[in-house]
């Protein structure tokens, strides 16, 4: 998890007001939204809630804890309870831009794993998970595929041969 120095973290409360806070949230231990950090990240403010009004709230920004309760290591659903059952007034310590700093920290490792590397033995194929995941799908996709032929096709002469 990437560590940010502290004058990006703040303080922000907000009232819910009329119409309520005005942030979604996504992550958590059970569906990660950053690639190598399960914390909870804001992913949109809406223009007519607390959070747009307040203005220092931001996409991206890693929500640490709400009311003094901390929102690391926690499912998905624990960290929407707290934001259910935080009442009118809620206050929230959150790392400024966390979401680009761990983004930003990746490509780095990344670049320098590849520097690393000896000479001509650099490859155009990313390294990132989802190409490498939707890779090996169209892998096993392929591979399904070559296997029900052929089985497709024993079975045809078994049947069509067999004495």
């Amino acid at each position: 998890m990437a560590e940010a120095p502290p004058d990006n973290i703040v303080e922000i409360t907000l009232d819910r007001g009329e119409h309520g806070l005005g942030f979604n949230i996504r992550g958590g231990v059970d569906i990660p939204y950053v690639q190598g950090d399960s914390g909870i990240f804001v992913t949109k403010i809406r223009e007519d809630g607390a959070a747009f009004q307040d203005g220092r709230l931001r996409e991206g920004d890693k929500v640490l804890e709400i009311n003094g309760h901390s929102l690391e290591r926690v499912t998905h659903n624990e960290a929407v309870q707290h934001f259910v059952n935080a009442g009118e007034t809620i206050t929230l310590r959150v790392l400024q831009g966390a979401e680009e700093a761990i983004n930003q920290q990746q490509r780095e490792s990344e670049e320098n794993e590849q520097g690393a590397s000896p000479a001509g033995s650099r490859s155009s194929v990313s390294r990132t998970p989802s190409s490498s995941s939707s890779s090996n799908t169209a892998l096993y996709g392929s591979l399904l595929v070559l296997v029900t032929a052929a089985t497709a096709a024993a079975a045809f002469y078994y049947f069509r041969y067999r004495k």
